[in-house]
């Protein structure tokens, strides 16, 4: 039996004429297009996307270009003059920062910069936020489900300031709700933050409501956009939003280590300071002289020198997020989970596989969370048979699809896949 049969078996539905069906009516499906698809032969479905996007076919030509014309061409001159009329690569944190901030958060000019890491940004913003705290504001509150490095950087930020981690305690298959945050902010509390798309679920946090929440109690609010940025429209500034960090190597396509993006609302700017200053933060860096004075607006979010070979891939990424329009993105967003759903509903009913993400398209972000007893090993069978999910311990299976690159047959391939290693995986218990 084949696999088109087993699905019709299954299901009652032909499935991959409903396939094709969207893809055919995708107003992105030009996209793909744009993506190096036939760089992994061994891949017929790639649903990781939310951990690592694919290369784009500009990037390979724009990494050549760069290295042969402007690094080669220019050398050390490229530095203040790359040939593209806005200062040359000195300049790249905030060039970036300000495609970025229209392209996909939501944010006016001048308040967001890219380079280093998520963790770094994360850890300068953070220090800066519980640094200019008034008195007695000694609490730090975030959940027990965020992202790993968040929690840990927040551990050692309390440890160095003295301060106490007040836990919300979150629905593993969900995330936090503003009712949480209301409970647990007061008189004490410094800063918030949360992952505005939970990495387990892909519950979609009411980023808007949370910010007011916490500013009601007088603290301020630091968002990680890292799942979000790129598949769901932000609105960074309409919002409030204090302080914003994220990386651009998920739905921004920026490559593996690409680097990431700090958000400081430009009502901080003067007033809240990051701790690692370094010669690249400096109103003047050239004068090298004693003493620290921070440049003026997100520049000061700037320690060392910006990488910029590594921000190469992400204007690519962020030039065709702005052909393309987040509007749009978010739309086939919503349109591939949906059909996620529907499958698994279908093709794995009967085969103890939980959902566990959530079943309102505007509660959750770009991937769909499935729970299995098995699924690490189960995993270990998909990544042979050519399928490349997400798995996250203790039994998660994430299907991150990326709306750029990710098509319907394509998600329909790796679901397939999924239920018959599913069935063998059931078949040797």
């Amino acid at each position: 039996m084949t696999d088109t049969d087993t699905t019709r078996a299954v299901a009652g539905t032909d499935w991959r004429r409903r396939a094709a069906e969207l893809d055919a009516a995708d107003p992105l499906a030009w996209a793909r297009g744009e993506f190096l698809l036939d760089a992994a032969p061994g891949v017929v479905s790639y649903l990781d996307g939310n951990s690592l996007g694919r290369p784009l076919r500009a990037t390979a030509q724009r990494m050549a270009s760069f290295v042969h014309d402007e690094w080669g061409g220019r050398l050390i001159q490229g530095w203040t003059d790359d040939g593209s009329g806005r200062g040359g690569w000195m300049h790249w944190p905030e060039v970036l920062g300000d495609q970025l901030a229209r392209a996909a958060l939501g944010a006016g000019p001048g308040q967001a910069v890219v380079g280093d890491s998520t963790t770094v940004l994360f850890y300068k913003l953070a220090r800066a936020v519980v640094d200019a705290a008034g008195p007695g504001r000694d609490e730090i509150v975030t959940d027990t489900g965020n992202f790993p490095t968040d929690r840990y950087v927040l551990e050692g930020v309390a440890a160095e300031r003295g301060l106490r981690v007040r836990w919300v305690e979150t629905d593993p298959a969900a995330g936090v709700e503003v009712e949480q945050v209301r409970a647990a902010v007061g008189e004490r509390t410094a800063l918030v933050t949360f992952s505005h798309v939970a990495y387990r679920s892909g519950h979609l946090a009411d980023a808007a409501a949370i910010t007011a929440a916490a500013h009601d109690a007088g603290a301020l609010v630091l968002w990680d956009l890292s799942h979000s940025v790129g598949s769901v429209p932000l609105e960074l500034d309409a919002w409030g939003v204090d302080a914003a960090v994220g990386c651009t190597y998920k739905y921004l396509n920026g490559g593996p280590g690409a680097p990431a993006f700090g958000y400081l609302a430009a009502r901080h700017h003067g007033r809240l300071h990051q701790p690692v200053q370094g010669w690249m933060g400096h109103a003047e860096p050239f004068t090298m002289g004693p003493g620290y004075s921070p440049a003026a607006g997100a520049r000061s979010l700037v320690s060392g020198t910006p990488p910029v070979l590594a921000m190469v891939p992400v204007r690519a990424g962020l030039d065709l997020l702005e052909r393309a329009g987040i509007g749009a993105v978010r739309a086939k967003s919503e349109l591939l989970t949906a059909f996620a759903l529907d499958l698994v509903d279908d093709l794995l009913a009967g085969h103890d596989v939980e959902v566990a993400s959530p079943r309102e398209p505007g509660r959750r972000g770009g991937h769909v969370t499935l729970r299995r007893a098995d699924f690490r090993a189960v995993n270990e069978r998909l990544w042979a048979d050519g399928v490349v999910p997400d798995f996250r311990a203790p039994d998660g299976l994430r299907l991150g699809l990326a709306p750029l690159s990710t098509s319907f047959t394509e998600l329909l391939e790796g679901v397939v896949r999924l239920r018959r290693a599913v069935a063998r995986s059931g078949e040797q218990r």
